[in-house]
C-alpha cells in the first residue's frame, strides 16, 4: 500500500503544479475577458508540457492516471454543489423541455453526422457531441470514462468546446437581437445553447443581468441532464469482459456510479444546510480537482495522435454549432 501511494507522488505533483499555473493564468485580465476557465488553461498547459518537455518518467505515470480517472470522478461528484433541485423547478417546464430537446438533438445529430457523414469513430463522435450538448469541458470529462474514450479524443473534444463555445459566447447575444425576445426569454435561449457555464455568464451579460441570471439557471438545469445522458451512454458502450456474459451484468459493470454521487450531492445541496461561504470553498476545491484531471489529460495527449485524426472532428463540432445557432434563432416559436 505504501509503495502504491509513493508511486503517485511524482505524477500528482506535476499535475498539481500545472493546475496552480492554470489558475494564475486564468486570473489574468485577458483570460477573464474571454471567460477562459482554469480547466481549459490546465489542459492546454498539460498538452504543451507533453509535447515540448522531455519524456515523462515512467514513475510519474500512475499519478497522472490517478488524476485523470479517480480525481476526475471525485470532481464530477462534487460538481453537484453548483446546482439544486430548486434551480430546476424555477426554470419552468418550457425551459426544461427545451433543454432536454437540445441535448437529445445534439447527441443524435452528432452521432450520425460524425459516423455517417465524416466517418469518425463512434466514441469520438459521441464525446464531441457531449461537449456541445450539455456543459462543455465538464461534460466531455464525465463522458470520457463512461465510453472509454482515448486521451487524444477527449482533448479534441475539449478543443472544440474552446473554439465554438467562445464564438457562441460573442455571436449568440448578437443573433438574439433579431429575435425580439425579452431579457428573460433571451436568457433561456442562451442557457439552452451556449457550451460552457462561464461562457453562458459572459453571453448573458452582453444583454442584461436578468438575462444572465435566467441563462445560468437554464444552463445548470442542462448540466443536470449529464446524469441520464452518461447512464444511457454507459449502457450503449458497455462491452463484455468475458464470453457469454449477460447484458445486465455488462451494463452494471460499466454503470457510471459517480453520476449517482453527483445526484446525491445535488440533493444534499437542495436542502441548503451549508452556509454559502462553505459551499463556495467546496466549489473552488472542486474546480481545482477538475483542473487537475484536465491537466493530466493534457499531459497524456500526444500531438501526433491528434494530427492523425485530421480536421473532421472540428467540422463535426462546427455542424453542431450551426444546429445550436438555429435552435437559438428558433426559440421564439417555443417560448
Amino acid at each position: 500500500m505504501k509503495n502504491t501511494i509513493a508511486k503517485l507522488y511524482g505524477g500528482l505533483f506535476l499535475v498539481a503544479l500545472i493546475t496552480l499555473a492554470s489558475f494564475y493564468i486564468a486570473d489574468t485580465q485577458i483570460a477573464s475577458d474571454l471567460s477562459i476557465s482554469p480547466l481549459i488553461v490546465a489542459i492546454l498547459l498539460g498538452f504543451l508540457y507533453a509535447n515540448t518537455a522531455p519524456k515523462t518518467p515512467e514513475d510519474w505515470l500512475p499519478g497522472i492516471a490517478f488524476a485523470q480517472k479517480r480525481i476526475l470522478r471525485i470532481g464530477i461528484i462534487f460538481f453537484g454543489f453548483r446546482i439544486s433541485f430548486q434551480d430546476i423547478a424555477n426554470v419552468g417546464p418550457t425551459a426544461l423541455v427545451l433543454d432536454c430537446a437540445v441535448v437529445l438533438l445534439i447527441f443524435v445529430a452528432g452521432y450520425f453526422i460524425g459516423t455517417k457523414l465524416f466517418g469518425l469513430d463512434r466514441r469520438l463522435s459521441t464525446i464531441i457531441s457531449s461537449g456541445s450538448a450539455i456543459c462543455g469541458a465538464a461534460a466531455v470529462m464525465a463522458t470520457e470514462p463512461t465510453i472509454k474514450a482515448k486521451p487524444h479524443e477527449t482533448s479534441l473534444a475539449v478543443a472544440t468546446v474552446v473554439i465554438y463555445g467562445t464564438i457562441a459566447m460573442f455571436l449568440f447575444p448578437q443573433l438574439l437581437k433579431f429575435t425580439g425576445l425579452d431579457a428573460h426569454n433571451a436568457g433561456i435561449a442562451l442557457g439552452a445553447t451556449v457550451h460552457e457555464v462561464a461562457q453562458v455568464v459572459a453571453a448573458g451579460s452582453a444583454i442584461s443581468m436578468q438575462a444572465t441570471e435566467t441563462a445560468v439557471i437554464v444552463k445548470l438545469t442542462r448540466v443536470m441532464l449529464l446524469v441520464p445522458a452518461i447512464v444511457v451512454l454507459g449502457g450503449i458502450f458497455a462491452e463484455p469482459t468475458q464470453k457469454n456474459e449477460s447484458r445486465l451484468k455488462i451494463y452494471l459493470s460499466a454503470f457510471p456510479y459517480f453520476a449517482m454521487g453527483f445526484v446525491l450531492v445535488s440533493a444534499f445541496n437542495s436542502l441548503d444546510l451549508l452556509p454559502q461561504n462553505i459551499k463556495e470553498i467546496i466549489i473552488n476545491i472542486d474546480t481545482f480537482l477538475l483542473a487537475m484531471a484536465m491537466a493530466a489529460l493534457g499531459v497524456s495527449t500526444n500531438f501526433k495522435s491528434i494530427k492523425a485524426v485530421g480536421i473532421k472532428p472540428f467540422l463535426l463540432a462546427g455542424a453542431l454549432f450551426v444546429i445550436l445557432a438555429l435552435v437559438l434563432m428558433s426559440t421564439p416559436l417555443f417560448l
